[in-house]
């Protein structure tokens, strides 16, 4: 299993007491398959992914990543993992206005200490699976909404992720749109073997999806 949740419970202060975000999830989430997490606002869903990015630790549980347990790593070493091994798609694209298309992407490569001309050509090669090579030199406010979710989404593989985690990536895109960032999600999740985690509130979309759960009050149900 690329991406495993062990036993996880997540609160939060909440006054003088505690809130409980996630209580006792389990989840595993294998290479090449997408699950989808469905459920209403304030479930636990945002609280899901942002454990499962190594964001937030948890009260207790585990997270392993590619078969490596965070459970005492440093700020560094989580930094250098998330680096590495997990690819990030929120929720608003957050492009540089200042970059093109392909800059976008070779900017991770340069975070990486790689360097971002050698990383060029894996650039377009992931524009090109989003359906974008042709607007490589345009930047955000010449793209579309849609195309700028694709290429949030090619960001995120740049470094060839070992878990893609993905937030609401349709909330802002008409039904047509979403619909084609669903299947563009799917495609490449099973192109790439990535262990992908969707969190939405909208199941019109899902039915690609490997695998949909729910959470309600902190609690993963399955099948949804």
């Amino acid at each position: 299993m690329s991406l495993t949740l062990t036993d996880i419970t997540l609160t939060y202060p909440d006054g003088d007491g505690r809130v409980t975000a996630l209580d006792h999830v389990d989840l595993e989430v294998p290479e090449g398959g997408l699950t989808a997490v469905v459920g209403p606002s304030g479930s636990g869903k945002s609280s899901l992914l942002a454990v499962a990015a190594t964001l937030i630790t948890p009260d207790a549980g585990t997270v392993a990543i590619d078969g490596t347990v965070t459970t005492g790593m440093t700020r560094g070493e989580l930094t250098a993992l998330r680096r590495d091994k997990i690819g990030i798609v929120f929720q608003q694209p957050n492009l540089l206005p200042s970059l093109t298309a392909a800059e976008q992407l070779q900017v991770m490569a340069q975070i990486d200490g790689r360097s971002p001309a050698k990383a060029r050509p894996r650039a377009m090669d992931l524009l090109d699976a989003v359906g974008l090579a042709e607007q490589a030199g345009r930047r955000p406010h010449q793209l579309s909404g849609g195309q700028r979710q694709r290429v949030n989404i090619a960001r995120a593989l740049m470094n060839d992720p070992t878990v893609l985690l993905v937030d609401e990536p349709t909330s802002a895109l008409d039904h047509e749109r979403g619909a084609a960032i669903i299947d563009l999600l799917t495609r490449l999740t099973h192109q790439r073997a990535t262990a992908t985690v969707l969190v939405t509130h909208d199941r019109t979309h899902l039915t690609a999806a490997d695998r949909i759960v729910r959470v309600h009050d902190g609690r993963l149900s399955f099948p949804a």
